[in-house]
């Protein structure tokens, strides 16, 4: 995911002020274990994890960029599902 695909997202999720605690929930959620010690130094996924994430949603190879309304979708799932279980 390229600069641009990340001003977009940000611009997306500012929009949705009601997505901002999930978002950074996940944020969380899905850094890699001991971000803080190893540059970047950025709470960001795992490599592999974001390939294997991006194979089973668009197939291919993983180099796939997700669209940012699927971001926005998926944050609203997350959102959702402690009131589903």
């Amino acid at each position: 995911m390229n600069l641009a695909w990340w001003v977009r997202a940000t611009v997306a999720l500012l929009r949705r002020p009601d997505l901002w605690w999930t978002a950074a929930c996940q944020v969380v959620r899905l850094a890699r274990p001991g971000w803080a010690h190893r540059a970047p130094f950025l709470p960001v996924p795992d490599e592999d994890y974001l390939r294997f994430r991006m194979v089973t949603a668009y197939g291919g190879d993983g180099t796939a960029t997700p669209a940012i309304a699927d971001l926005v979708r998926y944050l609203e799932w997350c959102r959702a599902w402690p009131h589903v279980a």
